[in-house]
């Protein structure tokens, strides 16, 4: 079991690492855009990505861990929780993307995702817990 949780943090640590490099070389970080920008119209519609990022993940996530039968063994869980794993890792990467690539002004909520990503670092002890709480 331990082999294919090093698998999944493997593929986490690769998502992460790469969405890093990204903003690192091509964000341009300073602190001038680490500022939250004033909101306009469309600024509001930049400002939801990364909220409906977070609420589409979960949702996901918790959709897939759902339908797996509880009555398996937590080895033959493991799959299933990394296909959930990795969908919710791609929503939030992909936000983090949009957001570097379209509005540049914003990169601090690209920042926050980022930082949302790495928190969700599969371990042992997480995965036992959200594949024992079926019941979301």
């Amino acid at each position: 079991m331990t082999e294919k949780i090093k698998a999944l943090q493997v593929i986490h640590f690769a998502i992460c690492a790469g969405t890093i490099l990204a903003y690192f070389f091509v964000g341009e970080i300073s602190i001038e855009k680490l500022k939250i920008p004033e909101l306009s119209t469309i600024g509001i519609i930049y400002t939801l990505i990364p909220i409906l990022a977070y609420v589409i993940s979960t949702f996901i996530f918790k959709s897939q861990i759902k339908q797996i039968d509880p009555k398996l063994k937590l080895e033959e869980k493991l799959p299933f929780y990394q296909a959930a794993s990795i969908m919710r890792w791609a929503i939030l990467e992909g936000a983090a993307f949009i957001l570097l690539f379209l509005t540049p002004d914003y990169i601090i909520f690209g920042i926050l995702i980022i930082v949302y990503l790495i928190f969700l670092r599969p371990t042992e002890e997480r995965i036992k817990n959200d594949l024992s709480d079926n019941s979301f």
